[in-house]
């Protein structure tokens, strides 16, 4: 046991040696892990092979925490596939290091401090200081509130489909919801149920809770009051709150006579919250997405693209991304010479950042169309594909109906989308502060018009 314990400990060693770089390598090495699973005949309810592209695109898709299906999760895999996607997305959710560092603690393998650099940039930390206590919190969190989630499901799939069926409805879409993932083995997500308060409630609280990070949940029992909280938690919580509220109010209006049509008053705001809540980066859907207006098609595309909150479950460019880049032109247009958010300057470094992820971000969705579109031939509109590339990008799940008949091409540029927009704001981010250099000379200042 001695032996192992060493030849483990040497080989964490090894590994955590870039930590952008580890990061982006780890979710590939636990991708294609799940790939080669899916694609054996005995993750098939019908025994048959996937087939490698579809198999690939589904454990990135489950390993990002995205959603989108090339067939029905529910129909096609066995007890032993959906367990494989389960655990794709557990670890995908909570993030690769933290699960590396599980297993390190379930052996005693004590971390150095390569380790710790890893989680304290998978979870978006600022100091090295109590990392391994951080990282119990976070499963135990984890676990904690997608086991209440489960139990709450429980009540209301049990009764429907039986004991163990029920237990294991309630268990899988836990975890799917809490993770941010979006997958069902319900059939067609949410549909059937889109007035259903208790189903909807917890799904909905299950993907807020996953969605706003592990640091704001630590922040806020620290701290034990709001006004005291750290100015990254505010920006969460007053974004992820503004773009509830949004999404909510547009979805409802848009979409009343459409379909939301047929429901009632408490019902159609439900499915309005339901669907605003989700489109930030879950998956699921209590109505059916392809028959949206186009209006309410692009609101989600907007609220798909900007996704959750740095170290969290969630996808997506993140909400203080977006904050940050909204606070730059708030004080633009107001004239002020600082970027100002509830009476605290932002670092200049912070905004260039955040210009430079938001930048990044259009620039790879507008690629990922444009070959899409070119390889595809107008089999499908535009909005389709750029719906469903964002969606990717924003490891949300949704789309109009097009993953399945995509091409085996479009469905590798859209697995790269997921891919890149599960590790892709922090890799850059911290990309870009480890080749930050102090210039050794000063350049002279020129002026050029914009706008």
């Amino acid at each position: 046991m001695k032996g192992f314990k060493d030849q483990l400990k040497n080989g964490l060693n090894q590994f955590f040696v870039n930590p952008p770089m580890v990061v982006g390598v780890s979710f590939l090495l636990v991708i294609f892990i799940g790939a080669a699973l899916l694609n054996l005949p005995i993750s098939s309810a019908e025994g048959k092979s996937l087939g490698f592209v579809n198999a690939l695109f589904t454990s990135t898709s489950a390993t990002c925490v995205t959603g989108l299906i090339v067939v029905n999760t529910a129909e096609y895999f066995s007890a032993f596939g959906k367990t494989v996607i389960l655990t794709l997305i557990q670890i995908g959710g909570v993030g690769t290091m933290v699960m590396f560092s599980l297993i390190a603690m379930l052996f005693n393998v004590k971390m150095g401090l390569k380790e710790r650099l890893l989680i304290k940039e998978q979870l978006n930390q600022d100091t090295l200081t109590g990392l391994v206590k951080l990282t119990k919190n976070v499963l135990v969190t984890t676990l904690v509130i997608e086991g209440i989630g489960a139990v709450v499901l429980a009540l209301r799939f049990v009764p429907e489909f039986g004991m163990m069926r029920g237990l294991a409805y309630s268990v899988f879409h836990s975890i799917s919801a809490f993770c941010n993932a979006g997958f069902d083995i319900l059939g067609s997500s949410l549909e059937p149920y889109p007035e259903d308060l208790i189903l909807n409630g917890t799904i909905i609280i299950l993907v807020i809770l996953g969605g706003l990070g592990f640091g704001v949940y630590s922040d806020i029992y620290k701290k034990r009051s709001l006004k005291k909280l750290s100015l990254h938690s505010k920006m969460v919580l007053w974004m992820s709150a503004l773009l509830l509220a949004a999404g909510t109010v547009l979805i409802y209006i848009m979409e009343y006579a459409n379909t939301l049509k047929g429901l009632s008053a408490p019902g159609k705001l439900l499915a309005a919250l339901f669907q605003s809540t989700i489109t930030r980066t879950a998956g699921f859907n209590s109505i059916p997405i392809g028959e949206v207006h186009f209006a309410s098609a692009v609101v989600m595309i907007v609220l798909m693209f900007i996704g959750g909150s740095p170290a969290s479950t969630a996808g997506g460019l993140k909400t203080t991304t977006f904050g940050v880049i909204l606070a730059t032109m708030i004080s633009v247009i107001k004239g002020e010479r600082d970027v100002v958010f509830f009476r605290r300057a932002i670092p200049r470094d912070v905004v260039l950042k955040a210009v430079a992820i938001t930048m990044i971000y259009m620039v790879a969705v507008m690629v990922a169309v444009l070959l899409i579109t070119i390889i595809e031939v107008d089999r499908f509109s535009l909005l389709d594909v750029l719906f469903e590339t964002v969606s990717g990008f924003g490891t949300v799940g949704m789309s109009r109906g097009i993953t399945s008949a995509l091409s085996d091409p479009s469905k590798l540029i859209i697995a790269i989308s997921m891919y890149l927009g599960r590790i892709g704001p922090t890799t850059l981010a911290v990309a870009f502060m480890r080749r930050r250099k102090t210039a050794a000379i000063r350049y002279a200042s020129g002026d050029i018009m914009v706008g």
